[in-house]
């Protein structure tokens, strides 16, 4: 191993002295821009800059004019004598309109041809966002809302939708399982922010490519790719980055490596995160504080006092990240990806279960999640062209997916813990193919196959005696969940002003689940449920740009989400004095929708992006009370509990309008603004209309940033209307315990605002600092929904050394 660094260290002494390169850089920012092409007249010859913008050119001849281009960046032209290890700079195009997604199609396409509204979070904006978790990452995108139950956790709230109605995905590959239910999901935190490249976040529905689930949008993390040397000389890169918050005492460490040869490359990610219990603010209502906390000791629970109130005892807790990712291009048009994902965090609480009350007492000694652990394995073949009459690119990817979660509760001064433990594994295969079928059309389609197998246990342990006795399982053990699928795009370009896309998918759903070892204890009706169903789901928009100051588009779609494992066999206590029981006569839910939005630039001086909705969500899935064998009551955890049931019982409606500004004062001095107004109602089979669970309040934030060549300056405000008692869906208004109460003692989420400043401090190419202050009126707040109040004056401070 010593000998292959030394090896390293001495090409990369040597190596840039044997080669005329050229650097190139953002003009306004001086960042490496990666990707540009390079190539001359005849196209004959061509490379491409690497990922600090450096480009080799031996290839080309003296005296030959190149062509530098880029996508997002005004073109250039320049003879090969003038560009001797010098460094070129290039202009942004307009803000936003070329920029290049993947999540529309599974290949790359402009922003600009798509019709429905793609937010693009880059890893510049996220390096300087500096986010703790990725739920984080999407609320600083604009227009994620993001719900916490405790501080190991973000569940992302999207026009009115949340849950196992997104759909995310990492590297391409599916992360939705057999087991994400339809409350509020926490699994986003399983990925890495500082490993990530790009993130796209589709707002609206995603069926026609992603299938199930993907009914009120799609969250696309894409992971960095090793880079490749593209030359005789190793690649080496490194970076080390070091952060502390002072609100939950955050302490994260990172370092990764990337090692690139001229067909080989490999990129290794560490991370670890340890944080403290959080501190709220100050400022804001009394009901949020912690003033007594329960404590355990010799196997007796007492109440103690909490001498900081502020303090949310307990929600520390730690996660580790590891990535290790592998690219081999034997041509230019072919490479080979394989990447191993691991995510584990310690044991944590789930604070809003710990702050319920129950005859004037806390309810729970504990309830926490035990260690959540997340493995993926994937490989994706990719070919770039092709003289195929099939396709001129395709690309494949196989994948699986290990899931590890536990729950563990007792109640105040009882013996017995209730732990129940489930596992997921997933498999997936996907095929996706593009063919150019004349200047003005283009043609995706592709195909899908995924499995997934579900374990799960349940088990009552005394912690005196330390015996423990097999009790009911959340899920039935063993139960599987398929889905095949078949899909075809198209994209009709007849001229750069007008784009029309239109799509359609088959999918067809297989579940199967046998209650045999639960009827032990529920006594079900029957033992075995299976859904054998398909679903077909479509989509057309359209992308009008008449000129460089007015762009719209309009798109309708359908969108399905398929029962799973969770819908059809969970047993678990939803709220207190309520459990929730399987139902085998479920259907899939259905959503139909229509966007329409408008971006005028006036002169890349005031952009303003405006975008209107509405979603009509049929047979919709929901908890309502149920029967089991005639009762509508049980004995569950030694507590009569009302008998709940998901089922298809209502209908639901949503609307909603976003409208983000963009101002450029100077070149240095910038405003950005974004808003979202969200509503909707939900309708049950007996006519009743309710709040819908998951319309977030209106939000938004404000951000004016001044920045030059080392320096970035960001002051922003983020604001959330109130929901009062009336406005809030019956399952929110049941939850007392986690919200402020009214005049009348009734519960409701109260306005707030907080007042930021981020920085970031270029010292060198190596070295920059990143340092924010957030709340700095120590307001104290809870988003909507939210059981974990948020932080409250927080100053963070991160290093970075690139190497």
């Amino acid at each position: 191993m010593r000998f292959f660094f030394l090896i390293s260290a001495f090409l990369l002494a040597i190596g840039p002295g044997q080669s005329q390169n050229v650097k190139i850089l953002e003009e306004s920012t001086n960042l490496p821009i990666a990707g540009a092409a390079i190539y001359n007249a005849s196209k004959s010859r061509s490379t491409t800059s690497d990922i600090d913008g450096v480009s080799n050119l031996s290839r080309f001849t003296a005296g030959e004019l190149i062509f530098i281009e880029h996508i997002l960046y005004k073109s250039g032209s320049f003879l090969i004598t003038d560009l001797n290890n010098s460094t070129i700079y290039l202009r942004p195009k307009i803000e936003g309109l070329d920029e290049i997604v993947v999540s529309a199609s599974k290949f790359q396409q402009r922003k600009r041809d798509i019709p429905q509204k793609i937010i693009n979070i880059n890893a510049k904006s996220i390096t300087f966002s500096n986010p703790q978790t990725s739920a984080d990452l999407l609320e600083n995108g604009g227009n994620v809302f993001i719900q916490k139950s405790q501080m190991g956790g973000g569940s992302p709230m999207i026009r009115g939708l949340s849950a196992n109605r997104l759909l995310m995905t990492v590297d391409g590959v599916r992360m939705n399982n057999a087991i994400f239910r339809g409350g509020n999901l926490q699994n986003v935190i399983s990925i890495d922010p500082f490993s990530i490249h790009n993130t796209e976040v589709t707002l609206g529905a995603g069926s026609v490519v992603y299938g199930s689930d993907a009914i009120g949008g799609v969250l696309s993390f894409y992971t960095k790719t090793p880079q490749l040397s593209y030359s005789d000389s190793l690649y080496f890169k490194g970076s080390v980055v070091g952060r502390y918050a002072t609100a939950n005492k955050e302490k994260t460490g990172h370092l990764d490596l990337n090692f690139g040869l001229k067909k080989w490359a490999f990129f290794t990610s560490v991370s670890y995160t340890d944080f403290d219990d959080l501190r709220m603010g100050s400022h804001g209502p009394i009901d949020y504080i912690r003033p007594e906390f329960v404590q355990t000791s010799g196997g007796v629970d007492r109440i103690v006092a909490n001498d900081h109130a502020l303090i949310q005892i307990p929600t520390g807790y730690d996660q580790i990240n590891l990535l290790q990712k592998i690219r081999y291009e034997p041509k230019q048009d072919w490479s080979f990806d394989l990447g191993l994902y691991y995510k584990t965090t310690s044991e944590f609480s789930r604070y809003d279960r710990l702050i319920r009350y129950k005859n004037g007492s806390l309810r729970s000694a504990e309830w926490n999640y035990g260690p959540q652990r997340w493995f993926m394995g994937n490989l994706q073949v990719t070919k770039l062209s092709s003289n195929s009459n099939l396709y001129d690119k395709i690309q494949s990817t196989v994948a699986y997916q290990n899931f590890q979660e536990s729950r563990m509760d007792r109640d105040f001064s009882k013996t017995d813990r209730h732990i129940k433990e489930e596992a997921v594994d997933a498999l997936s295969f996907n095929l996706d193919l593009e063919k150019q079928l004349g200047k003005r059309t283009e043609f995706f389609y592709g195909l899908e196959y995924i499995y997934n197998q579900v374990i799960s246990s349940g088990m009552q342990e005394n912690i005196n005696t330390g015996t423990s006795v097999p009790a009911v399982s959340r899920y039935p053990n063993g139960s599987d969940w398929q889905s095949m699928a078949a899909y075809t795009s198209l994209k009709f370009k007849p001229n750069q002003k007008f784009v029309f896309q239109t799509g359609v998918r088959y999918n067809h759903v297989i579940v199967h689940a046998d209650f045999t070892e639960n009827n032990t204890y529920l006594k079900l009706p029957y033992t075995t449920t299976n859904i054998n169903a398909g679903a077909i789901t479509g989509t057309a928009g359209i992308n009008w740009n008449p000129n460089q100051t007015l762009g719209m588009r309009f798109n309708v779609s359908s969108a399905f989400r398929a029962p799973n494992i969770d819908d059809i066999g969970k047993v678990f206590d939803s709220e207190p004095g309520a459990v929730v029981v399987p139902n085998d006569n479920l259907k899939a839910e259905y959503a139909y929708g229509l966007e329409f939005g408008v971006k005028l630039n006036f002169e890349n001086v005031f952009i303003l992006d405006m975008a209107t909705y509405y979603t009509h969500l049929d047979n919709t899935l929901v908890r309502r009370d149920f029967k089991l064998n005639g009762a509508s009551e049980i004995m569950y955890d030694g507590e009569l509990s009302t008998v709940q049931a998901i089922q298809n019982a209502a209908e639901s409606r949503i609307y909603g309008f976003e409208v983000g500004m963009h101002v450029n004062f100077t070149k240095a001095l910038k405003l950005k603004s974004y808003y979202n107004i969200i509503g909707g109602e939900e309708e049950g089979n007996n006519g009743e209309k309710k709040p819908l669970r998951h319309a977030a309040p209106q939000f938004g934030a404000t951000h004016l940033i001044w920045q030059n060549e080392q320096l970035q300056v960001d002051g922003f405000v983020r604001y959330n209307a109130a929901l009062s008692y009336n406005q809030l869906a019956p399952s929110e208004q049941s939850k007392d315990y986690i919200y402020a109460l009214d005049a009348n003692g009734h519960p409701y989420a109260p306005s707030w605002y907080t007042i930021n400043l981020r920085t970031q401090y270029k010292f060198s190419d190596a070295i920059s600092l990143t340092a924010g202050l957030e709340n700095i009126t120590d307001q104290r707040y809870k988003p909507y929904s939210s059981g974990i109040a948020a932080p409250g004056r927080n100053f963070i401070m991160s290093l970075k050394y690139t190497f």
